[in-house]
């Protein structure tokens, strides 16, 4: 019996190292460009070459506030769709498992009793009877031999499945910790906003007063009262309406982080948040293959690859083994007696002969593998554009954000003399009106570029694969 379960270990450690009918994998090209776009819109975008790879960068390195990265850590702690992802890979990782273990023979250890009684008519020697059977058996059932791959390739096919699921693992949580982050800083720019409004809505209230008293002694027209009174129900329109976004990004905040933030950790404007370094997205367009995402689509480029061989391997025969060996005896007491040993051996083959089920789950799978080869190539192409996008802001923001601050500085002194002439009498209350109004929206206008600039450094730090650990 140790012989036979000996050989049994050496027949299964044999197919576990054997041939299956996979087709070859290569992997297929990238249908974008190799190099990243190049133009007016990206200079400079490339050339920092000392920056550090988003990928060779943790998110810690990158995301360097104290409050940010407390905020973050709580968010992987507690998020609940990243929770979802992780139990993905659990029990993507069990049905692995399971479909390896189909590769080995499940030994089981049977006892059986057996009695029954025959009367005289239907015995063979004329008397009554009792007929006892009594068995202790261990062995192996219709355990499938893979002379042909089929079990290897959907272990194969397993594998690559739960390899796809980890890396959708880290694509959540790099996406997780990207869209903290901007959650953060758009809250920070809209309390930032906020301040504006309501330093702009006290500015505009003096001004009413004074042009009220201007009006109650006759050195200013109604149209000026009117006029102002127009400028402080805007101020107190956009005081609330900030007031209701900064209420909102709290909330969403709050979502990502699957807990309400402690009010000393949140953001008092952009100002108070330590920007991200640069980083470098390198020279060639290959670095978006390092993605999560992209490794996902292609793991399951394999599995589908994968299944091609099971489904060619099911057009072979398929070999099963039921063996056993024990004791038997008609009493219970000699079922372990010398000479009370038994054994069983029962080989068995299936060949298929016609059955167009076969071959139209072979057609399946092809099309399938090419159905996610598309998926795969539309991936990249994605990516690429993502990538792409992201670095054209990168080149262009800095521009957008020195005339923005040219602008309100510009503004800024067009208000200051435009109040001036209104107090000498030289020009009407409009030209001032219209000063603070163009003041105003240049301020906003900051506010938005600079966070275009912070949030697009996250993204390129998420589109370019930045690591998750």
């Amino acid at each position: 019996m140790r012989i036979k379960i000996i050989s049994l270990g050496a027949l299964a450690a044999l197919l576990l190292t054997g041939c299956t009918m996979i087709p070859e994998y290569s992997r297929p090209d990238a249908p974008v460009p190799d190099q990243w776009p190049t133009g007016p819109a990206y200079d400079g975008t490339v050339s920092g070459r000392q920056a550090p790879p988003a990928a060779d960068l943790q998110w810690r390195q990158f995301f360097t506030g104290k409050r940010l990265s407390r905020i973050i850590e709580t968010a992987l702690a507690n998020n609940r769709d990243l929770r979802v992802a992780a139990l993905n890979v659990e029990r993507a990782r069990a049905f692995y498992r399971i479909q390896r273990a189909e590769l080995l023979p499940r030994i089981d250890a049977v006892g059986s009793g057996y009695a029954e009684r025959v009367p005289a008519d239907l015995s063979s020697t004329g008397n009554s009877r009792t007929i006892e059977e009594y068995r202790a058996d261990i062995g192996t059932t219709a355990w499938e031999i893979d002379f042909f791959g089929r079990i290897r390739s959907l272990e194969k096919q397993a594998m690559e499945e739960y390899l796809a699921t980890e890396y959708a693992r880290r694509s959540a949580q790099i996406l997780l910790i990207a869209e903290t982050a901007n959650a953060y800083l758009t809250l920070a720019a809209d309390r930032e906003n906020l301040q504006l409004a309501r330093s702009t809505l006290e500015a505009q209230e003096e001004s009413h007063h004074l042009i009220q008293r201007r009006f109650d002694v006759g050195l200013a027209p109604k149209i000026d009262l009117w006029q102002v009174r127009q400028r402080v129900d805007a101020a107190r329109l956009d005081v609330a309406r900030y007031t209701e976004l900064t209420a909102q990004d709290e909330n969403a905040l709050n979502l990502l982080v699957g807990t309400p933030v402690a009010a000393h950790l949140l953001p008092e404007g952009l100002s108070s948040v330590t920007p991200p370094p640069d980083i470098s997205p390198g020279i060639s367009s290959e670095v978006l293959l390092r993605r999560p995402d992209i490794l996902q689509a292609e793991s399951l480029l394999k599995a589908a690859n994968a299944n091609i061989g099971a489904a060619r391997a099911a057009l072979f025969p398929r070999i099963s083994l039921t063996t056993a060996v024990g004791t038997a005896s008609d009493e219970l007491s000699g079922l372990f007696k010398s000479g009370s040993g038994t054994w069983m051996f029962s080989p068995g083959i299936t060949m298929p002969v016609f059955d167009p089920r076969i071959w139209s789950a072979l057609d399946v799978s092809k099309a399938e593998r090419e159905l996610t080869l598309a998926r795969y190539e539309g991936a990249i192409q994605a990516a690429f554009k993502e990538i792409a996008d992201a670095l054209a802001t990168k080149g262009t923001v800095g521009h957008q954000l020195d005339a923005q601050r040219s602008l309100v500085e510009a503004t800024s002194e067009t208000y200051r003399l435009s109040n001036s002439r209104y107090e000498k009498g030289i020009d009407t209350y409009l030209s001032v009106l219209d000063a603070q109004r163009s003041l105003y929206a240049a301020q906003q206008g900051l506010i938005t570029t600079r966070l275009a600039e912070a949030s697009n450094k996250v993204r390129l730090y998420a589109v370019l694969g930045g690591s998750s650990d």
